[in-house]
């Protein structure tokens, strides 16, 4: 009997060189868990279906549990139990198996093909790491609405164009991540019910003619629907791109967090102190600490946009139904997790130890005319249109400029220069804090505001966690 499960029609082994380089083991390895999960629960099909005995089905399962274990003991002790020239992890397995209970193992492959095998023990993967990835953002969001629960009244610049444009408080630019997040975590929420459609019973292509349940091996692996179409089944990867769409979109908003933490933690700016523990130094100058960490999560969103594009790339001129061009879904697939997954941990530890100045955050704000709208608003509010109130304060700010006044250094007498609406509660408004207080309106960075969404925001948290 041939080495390779295929090769019986074959009169000349395979090339060395095309062995290594059609050998999918290293980008495949990882599905082992679930190939022999989908295994166990489609042995049992056949043994309730009477396909094969039952007692056969039964050795089967027992010897998968069996395999199970000597992976797992041997890969806690570092070793590997992989033949490294394996063409695949399936191959491989179903070889440990037939160690285990002889030729009956090969019973195990009835009613299906490597087509659906591998496309199940994907799904499988990739819902469960997607989970994980699911709780690691939680983790990350629980932080964000603690620290922002402490911070209702720390107060900041909010920038448009990277320009001073109005106060807000640490709080409420925390919690705009916060949502960033949430609406990440819904989407891998959403993908895992698409991922979890049953191809296995789809065989090569075509499905089979034996009297399989699709219906129990779907109830066994925690499916949530089956693959209604077997061409469809074995020949699509949407599922990859569609969790490589999401740790992309996942990337970018981490990325943006490093790039304000970068940002903030330079001399010119010491909103932030990140910790030593996720930092460096330079080898010529001793004074330096570098946000490495967050410069790395930076620039290791260009390895998702990549595995992204690649998908999209591999899939795009395939006919159908399977072409061996779908090997190469696991790099990608992998690539874009374990970057995801690595990122959304650091990121947890670079806030987690980070320690805010709160003064600093304050005296930028001193003479930034972010204040300028509410002066305007004080205008409008007193009968005069926008428009002439907005060219009215300008006229204020270009005086401030002239003079090297800060707008909320005028008197009274200053302001009624450009307008006699002017009186105290005017002068009341230019303060900073009055500026960023007033902003009660939902979604808006006035504690009140704010502690409203951060509750808002717990209620979510619960809901995730429960699920």
């Amino acid at each position: 009997m041939s080495g390779k499960l295929w090769g019986g029609r074959f009169e000349k082994d395979m090339s060395a060189e095309v062995a290594r380089f059609s050998s999918s083991l290293a980008q495949d390895l990882r599905l082992w868990r679930a190939d022999i999960t989908a295994s166990i629960a489609h042995a049992k099909m056949l043994g309730r279906q009477s396909i094969i005995p039952e007692e056969e089905a039964a050795t089967l399962c027992r010897g998968l549990e069996e395999v199970r274990k000597d992976i797992e003991t041997s890969l806690e002790r570092g070793e590997s139990p992989f033949n490294p020239e394996a063409e695949d992890i399936h191959s491989e397995i179903e070889r440990l198996l037939r160690e285990k209970v002889g030729p009956v193992a090969g019973k195990l492959h009835t009613a299906r093909s490597r087509n659906d095998q591998v496309a199940t023990a994907c799904r499988l993967t990739i819902a469960s790491e997607a989970k994980v990835l699911e709780g690691e953002i939680q983790k990350l969001q629980t932080w964000l609405v603690e620290t922002a629960e402490r911070e209702t009244e720390t107060i900041m610049p909010g920038l448009t164009h990277f320009q001073h444009a109005q106060p807000v408080s640490l709080a409420h630019h925390l919690m705009a991540y916060f949502w960033m997040f949430e609406r990440d975590r819904e989407r891998l929420e959403e993908f895992r019910a698409r991922a979890l459609s049953l191809p296995l019973g789809s065989a090569a292509l075509a499905g089979t003619a034996f009297p399989i349940d699709r219906e129990f091996v779907a109830s066994e692996l925690n499916f949530e629907s089956i693959c209604e179409n077997s061409l469809d089944a074995v020949s699509d990867r949407d599922f990859v791109i569609e969790f490589l769409s999401t740790a992309s979109i996942i990337m970018m908003h981490l990325s943006r967090l490093s790039e304000e933490l970068i940002i903030w933690s330079a001399p010119e700016h010491g909103f932030v102190v990140l910790d030593d523990s996720v930092t460096t130094g330079s080898s010529i100058m001793p004074q330096k600490k570098n946000p490495d960490v967050a410069e790395l999560i930076r620039g290791r969103t260009g390895r998702a946009y990549g595995a992204l594009m690649g998908a999209l790339t591999m899939m795009k001129g395939l006919p159908l139904a399977y072409n061996r061009d779908l090997q190469e879904d696991k790099v990608f697939l992998f690539q874009g997790l374990d970057v995801a997954l690595e990122s959304v941990r650091l990121t947890y530890l670079m806030l987690k130890n980070a320690s805010f100045d709160r003064e600093r955050m304050a005296a930028v704000l001193k003479g930034d005319f972010s204040n300028a709208t509410d002066l305007a608003d004080d205008l409008a509010e007193k009968g005069v249109p926008f428009r002439e109130a907005h060219e009215i304060v300008g006229g204020v700010v270009r005086f401030c400029l002239k003079e090297k006044r800060a707008l909320e250094d005028l008197s009274l007498d200053d302001l009624r220069r450009f307008h006699s609406a002017f009186d105290q509660q005017s002068l009341a408004k230019l303060k900073h804090s009055a500026v960023m207080q007033s902003r009660r309106s939902r979604g808006g960075t006035s504690p009140q505001a704010v502690m409203e969404q951060i509750l808002r925001a717990k209620a979510r948290l619960s809901d995730g966690i429960k699920s």
